[in-house]
């Protein structure tokens, strides 16, 4: 599979959310060296100073920041790039998506993304009672995707092995991390 960007993507992914307040903070520091972090904070009145102060952080611990949604504000802060929301509208400097099917695995493919992250893998806390992925339908997904895929929705350490196994190139989560 052909790497559209230049920079190697990290296997470990932390998708952040208002709700982690403070814990946000701490939650990449704890981050193993070399991960990633989607910045979300959407609709969040102080995302800017969010993701600045995320971007601050990213570089010091030596992650990589992409920006959900939003390019100006992922190329003020000096984030790698752009993170395409599932159903989100195509723009430049896509590196990561979003997609809970196939047609969004087509989209992201076609938006440029080097990685999708397909979720819900298991429950999760910022969705209850979304129906989750089987894992036959995650994996027969993942292989077929034509594009680096990651586990998203539930997801922890021993959960990715598990994944991994099924096609997963990478996980994200938001609570394994607080």
């Amino acid at each position: 599979m052909r790497r559209r960007h230049s920079q190697r993507l990290p296997e470990i992914w932390l998708f952040t959310d208002p709700r982690m307040g403070d814990a946000l903070w701490e939650a990449i520091r704890r981050l193993p060296r070399g991960s990633g972090i989607v910045l979300r904070h959407y609709g969040a009145e102080d995302r800017k100073a969010v993701a600045r102060r995320a971007a601050k952080l990213a570089r010091r611990y030596g992650h990589m920041l992409v920006v959900a949604g939003d390019r100006r504000l992922a190329r003020a802060v000096g984030a790698a790039g752009v993170h395409m929301p599932d159903g989100g509208r195509p723009v430049r400097d896509v590196i990561t998506a979003a997609s809970h099917d196939r047609a969004g695995l087509v989209r992201a493919r076609r938006a440029g993304a080097s990685l999708v992250f397909l979720s819900p893998a298991f429950p999760t806390r910022s969705h209850p009672g979304a129906r989750t992925l089987s894992r036959v339908r995650f994996g027969l997904t993942a292989r077929r995707a034509g594009i680096a895929v990651a586990a998203l929705g539930g997801m922890n350490g021993k959960r990715y092995a598990r994944m991994h196994a099924l096609g997963a190139q990478a996980w994200g989560a938001i609570d394994a991390w607080m």
